[in-house]
C-alpha cells in the first residue's frame, strides 16, 4: 500500500486507535475519534464519563510527543483484511484558535458531538509517515 492510499482509507475511517508511550516506557493504546487535515490528526475528549483524573494520553504525549495512530478493517474473508498507520510528533492543545479549530472539525465529522460535549483539551498529531497493508 502506497502512503497516499494508506492516508486515503485511514481518512474514510471512524474510529482509530492512538498509542502513546509514558515516560515509565510502558505502551498505552486507546480508541479515538479523530479529523484529519492536510497531513495532521486532531483528536479531544469528550463528555462521556471517564474512569479517574487527568487522562494518560496527555501525560504521556507530554512525556513523549512520538505517538503512532492505527484504523484496520477486519473481514471473515481474509482477501479483504488492511491496515493504515499515522507516525509522528503530538502535542496538547488546551487553549485558543488552534483547539477551537480542532473541535469544530470534530464536530463537522461526527454528528453525535451536537448531543455529546465536545471540550478540550485536544492532542494534534504532525503526521511525518503514513503506511500500510492490504491482503488484496
Amino acid at each position: 500500500m502506497t502512503p497516499d492510499e494508506a492516508r486515503s482509507r485511514f481518512v474514510e475511517a471512524r474510529v482509530a486507535h492512538l498509542a502513546t508511550v509514558g515516560d515509565d516506557g510502558a505502551p498505552h493504546i486507546v480508541p479515538i475519534t479523530f479529523a484529519v487535515e492536510a497531513d495532521r490528526i486532531y483528536t479531544a475528549v469528550d463528555g462521556k464519563p471517564k474512569r479517574g483524573g487527568p487522562l494518560r494520553r496527555f501525560a504521556n504525549v507530554a512525556a513523549n510527543p512520538r505517538v503512532s495512530v492505527l484504523v484496520d478493517a477486519y473481514d471473515e474473508d481474509w482477501g479483504r483484511l488492511w491496515w493504515a498507520r499515522a507516525d509522528g510528533l503530538a502535542s496538547v492543545l488546551s487553549t485558543g484558535a488552534a483547539l477551537e479549530h480542532a473541535l469544530e472539525l470534530l464536530k463537522a465529522r461526527y454528528p453525535q458531538y451536537r448531543s455529546t460535549a465536545l471540550s478540550g483539551p485536544s492532542i494534534v498529531i504532525r503526521v511525518d509517515r503514513w503506511s500500510g497493508w492490504a491482503a488484496g
